[in-house]
């Protein structure tokens, strides 16, 4: 601290306590008196600043140490408030929740195929490798107050944009009502998510029967282990408006756990309408969707309506599950006035080269397989293999249509290496008796064999 003005102020005081000759006596002593008094005061004041300076001396210390023990300062998600509340959480993907009942979270999935085809040369169809982006998927879900919830689809493979899903539901206790576009309740293989399926299609009578999203409303009841579930449909939204179909379906599926085996017992039934002076067609391709060939078809024949009927059973133990279906449709109308009659199917097995995986199960569907040791984490993901036999027949000599057979044999490699990650391979052997292209040696019973392989995430 700079002490120069009390120096000299010291030194003043020095000089008028010297010997002083101009003054009188009595003026002298009260003179050397009033300097001996601010003697006293400024020693007063050089101890003062002197304490100061001790003080002032002290303070970085004594903040360092306060800082020190000071708690840190809490930190909290962001948040975003334009009325109430608003919690942004982070999952696989970001989901923003309100306090008054709001939510929306994004959704999607980038399934990549590719692979090699190989069919009898004498068909003159073009084969060998071939790719294509399968499913490129974004969509939105979440909930509206009042027990409300949406969802909402598109897919952007094959430059083009389809809606897949478009709903709102209410749920009241055990009970949820849909009204939009979602899936029919034909097949667990159906109902089940391409991102939880054993190969990179599903079963072949799903699409060869027309399996698909259709706009319309329906009730779900779940409780227990019972699901019920039963709608009233119209067409797919690319068809719409402008067709007369509609159609009825339903389900029922008892899913026990018995020790620890999931079991699942399930079947259903469809009835469409599918309009005066309309047509259906039943075909299916050799396994992978990124060929356009198809050896067995019905090709288009008058129709009036349908009846399905199908059966689901299913098990899944630890590292092994086991899955079969069968289902028959039935074709009213046909030109020469006799029902038509087609069946389809496939018995599966599969299980986890991995340690501790097992296939996940929920609400009357196969789910997510979460890696017990996942990519990332330590460990190498879940393995696991499967093997199908997968069945279709579209020939009913009755009403004269001769579609063709197809026995496919099946096996599936997939590599889940965290629990949005897939990478798989397929090999397929199909055998066809009465396909539609014939050798030209007339010979219509051949075979084909397919490797299709897929890299996908979702989130």
């Amino acid at each position: 601290m700079n002490r120069t003005p009390l120096l000299i102020s010291a030194a003043a005081v020095a000089v008028f306590s010297g010997p002083v000759h101009a003054q009188s006596a009595d003026e002298v002593e009260a003179l050397r008196a009033q300097v001996a008094q601010m003697s006293a005061q400024l020693a007063e004041l050089n101890a003062r600043l002197d304490q100061v300076e001790t003080e002032v001396d002290a303070v970085p210390e004594a903040v360092a140490v306060a800082v020190a023990a000071a708690p840190a300062p809490a930190v909290s998600h962001p948040t975003v408030t334009a009325g109430s509340a608003t919690e942004i959480s982070m999952g696989a993907a970001p989901e923003i929740e309100s306090d008054d009942g709001f939510s929306f979270k994004p959704f999607g999935r980038i399934m990549l195929d590719a692979g090699w085809t190989a069919l009898p040369g004498g068909l003159g169809l073009g084969d060998g490798f071939d790719a294509e982006a399968r499913r490129v998927r974004l969509g939105v879900q979440g909930d509206i107050p009042g027990g409300f919830g949406y969802k909402m689809e598109v897919d952007f493979a094959g430059n083009e944009v389809v809606i897949t899903d478009a709903l709102i539901e209410y749920g009241a206790g055990d009970f949820d009502i849909t009204v939009g576009q979602f899936n029919n309740f034909q097949s667990m293989e159906e109902l089940t998510s391409s991102r939880f399926t054993s190969f990179i299609e599903r079963a072949a009578f799903t699409d060869a029967f027309g399996f698909t999203r259709r706009a319309g409303v329906a009730v779900e009841y779940g409780g227990g282990n019972v699901l019920l579930q039963g709608g009233v449909f119209s067409d797919n939204l690319e068809d719409l408006p402008g067709s007369d179909r509609w159609s009825v379906d339903g389900r029922a599926v008892f899913y026990p756990e018995v020790g620890d085996t999931q079991l699942h017992f399930g079947g259903s039934l469809h009835y469409a309408e599918i309009g005066e002076g309309e047509t259906v067609r039943y075909r299916q391709r050799p396994l992978v969707h990124f060929t356009s060939n198809r050896l067995i078809n019905t090709g288009s024949f008058g129709a009036t309506s349908e009846f399905g009927a199908g059966v689901e059973l299913a098990a899944i133990k630890g590292p092994f599950h086991f899955a079969a279906e069968g289902y028959r449709q039935e074709v009213s109308g046909v030109p020469a006035m006799q029902d038509a009659v087609f069946h389809g199917g496939f018995v599966e097995a599969g299980m986890f080269l991995t340690s501790g995986d097992s296939r996940g199960y929920s609400g009357g569907r196969f789910n997510r397989t979460r890696p017990n040791t996942p990519v990332g984490e330590g460990g190498i993901g879940a393995v696991q293999l499967n093997v199908r036999y997968d069945y279709l027949e579209l020939n009913d000599a009755d009403a004269g249509i001769v579609g063709g057979t197809q026995n496919g044999f099946l096996t599936s490699l997939i590599w889940t290496m965290t629990d949005y990650t897939r990478f798989q391979i397929n090999y397929g052997r199909l055998d066809y008796s009465d396909a539609v292209l014939a050798l030209p040696s007339g010979d219509s019973d051949y075979g084909a064999d397919v490797i299709g392989m897929r890299a996908e995430i979702d989130f």
